[in-house]
Parts: structure tokens; C-alpha cells; sequence
């Protein structure tokens, strides 16, 4: 008990505050992510000395587009919008990044650019972590290099799924597919059997994630409300009430 506290205390003691308002590191950050857990007590003491804090405010910019590598990012709370904007001004959204998650992490590529732009989806905090401190524990923590190693093959697998969903599946079925997805990720059980989405996308965000268009989405998502599978109101579209939770696994 005493052993754990010791490193629980080495890491809000040096934990880099961006502000006054930076929060500290905290035991459930990392019970949080599988990321921190896999480190050596040694690797989270170095750690104090090798990344911050950084508090999000909502659409905070973490890094833009052609960017060096510089530092490996973990989300500690909220979430974080991965993407690119095209030479015609359109944002195109890639993935997200959610609690627990690690963004940013592809830096052993030769270019040394970013290829994404990193955005602060609804406020939270991030742990920045220095780039070749990254490197290190990637190179002499083999559980941790496997995780960093699964994620970026899960990436690529989440890519091919979008581009078999976009071949094979129609409009309403990648639509309803994000619904159930985030409603797995995020959702939060109201009364006796709903789920409430707090996913606070534009419907032209929403259309990005599912290759489809802002019309396409405001039709669809109108469909289902008027069959009362979901609820959403005209002032909070951000917002999807799933009437039933068995939906979801349907």
C-alpha cells in the first residue's frame, strides 16, 4: 500500500501544470488508461520529468496539420477530434480519440510531419508526453511497445472496416452503425431503458465519420426519431436519447 502511494506521490508532486487552473495527475488517470499502467515504477517517476498537463478548453487546438513530431499524446478525460482539412477548405474527420485513448502516437515514420490536425472535441484534459522520452519506453517497456503497436494496427483496421462499410453498406446503415458505436463508448443508461448520447457533433461532422452528407445525416437521424428509436431536440442535436438500449446490440 505504501509502495503504491510512493508513485502516486512522485507523479502529482512533478506533474508540469500549463496554468494555475492545470489539474494534477490523479490515481484514476491512471487506472484510466492501460497506457500509464503498463510503466515501470521507474519509467512513471521519469515521467514527472518528461510531459505536462494540459488542461482542454472546447475546439482547443492540440497540434495542426504538417506539425513536427514533438510529443505522444494520451487523453485523460474528454475526448479529441483527429483530422485533416482539404486544399478546398473541408474538414474531413478521421477518427476520435477517447478516454484512455493515445493519439499522435505514429511518430516513427521517416517525414517527421503530422498528417492529422488534433483538436479538443468537448473540453478535458491531455498528458503530452516529450517525444524521445516516448521513443525510450517504446524501445525498453515490450508490454508498452505492444499496446502502442496495437493501437496503430487497430487504426489501420478501423480504416479498411470504413472503407468496406463505404463499399458494402448503405447511408442509413453507416449512420446507425456510429449511433450504436457511440452509444457503446459514451453512453450513459437514463431511467429504466434508455441511453443517453452526449456526442455533440454537427450533423456535418457526423457525415464526415460516416462518409455521407450533412442532408443525408439531418434526413436519417429525422427518420429514426420519427419512429421513435431515438430523441433529439432542435436546440440540443448534440444530444441522442435512444429510446430502447437493446437497440443498440440489435
Amino acid at each position: 500500500m505504501h509502495h503504491n502511494r510512493g508513485i502516486l506521490n512522485l507523479l502529482r508532486i512533478g506533474s508540469i501544470k500549463v496554468d494555475e487552473m492545470n489539474p494534477i495527475l490523479t490515481e484514476q488517470d491512471v487506472r484510466n488508461s492501460k497506457f500509464l499502467q503498463a510503466l515501470s515504477m521507474d519509467e512513471r517517476s521519469l515521467l514527472i520529468h518528461n510531459s505536462r498537463l494540459i488542461k482542454m478548453s472546447s475546439k482547443s487546438i492540440i497540434y495542426n496539420y504538417d506539425e513536427s513530431f514533438k510529443a505522444v499524446y494520451i487523453v485523460l478525460s474528454g475526448s479529441v477530434k483527429l483530422g485533416l482539412t482539404t486544399s478546398s477548405g473541408n474538414t474531413i474527420i478521421k477518427e476520435m480519440a477517447y478516454e484512455g485513448d493515445v493519439f499522435g502516437e505514429n511518430v516513427f515514420v521517416a517525414q517527421g510531419k503530422r498528417k492529422e490536425f488534433a483538436k479538443c472535441f468537448d473540453g478535458g484534459k491531455v498528458l503530452e508526453i516529450k517525444l524521445e522520452f516516448f521513443k525510450h519506453i517504446v524501445q525498453n517497456n515490450p508490454v508498452f511497445a505492444n499496446l502502442i503497436t496495437e493501437t496503430i494496427i487497430e487504426r489501420l483496421q478501423n480504416l479498411q472496416v470504413r472503407m468496406e462499410a463505404f463499399a458494402n453498406k448503405s447511408a442509413k446503415q453507416r449512420i446507425v452503425e456510429f449511433i450504436k458505436n457511440s452509444a457503446r463508448i459514451r453512453g450513459i443508461k437514463i431511467g429504466i431503458n434508455e441511453c443517453l448520447i452526449n456526442h455533440g457533433m454537427s450533423h456535418k461532422e457526423i457525415a464526415f465519420l460516416t462518409d455521407t452528407s450533412r442532408q443525408t445525416v439531418a434526413r436519417i437521424l429525422g427518420e429514426l426519431k420519427k419512429t421513435d428509436i431515438i430523441h433529439f431536440g432542435a436546440r440540443k442535436p448534440g444530444k441522442i436519447l435512444i429510446r430502447d438500449r437493446q437497440w443498440i446490440a440489435a
